[in-house]
């Protein structure tokens, strides 16, 4: 698996269906099929960033 934003396959797990990229600092949560990503702030807040993205950017490999 890469990560949709920088591409990177330095994708760490982190949780059931959760990730964490290495190379660009995102989470990305698994969720139907879809992934859903989000920047995690400075008070561990989580913002998501789906919108910057295309649905066929966002969907699981198979």
């Amino acid at each position: 698996m890469r990560c949709p934003n920088c591409q990177s396959k330095d994708l760490g797990k982190i949780g059931a269906e959760q990730y964490y990229c290495w190379g660009c600092f995102i989470e990305l949560t698994a969720v139907d099929g879809k992934l859903a990503l989000s920047q995690i702030e400075e008070d561990g807040s989580l913002t998501s960033l789906d919108d910057l993205f295309e649905d066929e950017d966002l969907q699981m490999p198979m």
